[in-house]
C-alpha cells in the first residue's frame, strides 16, 4: 500500500466519502430539481412561447376530447 499512516488514510477516505455523500445529496434535493428546471422553463418559454401555447392547446384538446368521450359514452 503506501507509506501513510492509518490515521491519515482514514482521513483522506472520510474525506472522500464526505465529498460523495455531498454530491449525491445535491442530485437528490428535490426542491432544487424543480426550481432549475423551473428557470429553464421560464427561460424557454420567454425566449420562444409559440411552442408552449402549441403544446398547450394540444393539451387542452385531449383533455376536452377525453371529458366529452366520458360524458358521451354509453358505457
Amino acid at each position: 500500500m503506501t507509506d501513510l499512516p492509518v490515521e491519515e488514510r482514514v482521513a483522506a477516505a472520510r474525506a472522500g466519502l464526505g465529498d460523495t455523500l455531498d454530491a449525491i445529496e445535491d442530485k437528490l434535493n428535490v426542491p432544487k430539481r424543480v426550481e432549475e428546471l423551473t428557470a429553464k422553463a421560464k427561460a424557454s418559454y420567454e425566449a420562444n412561447p409559440i411552442p408552449w401555447i402549441v403544446g398547450a392547446v394540444g393539451a387542452a384538446v385531449v383533455v376536452a376530447g377525453l371529458v366529452a368521450w366520458a360524458v358521451l359514452s354509453d358505457d
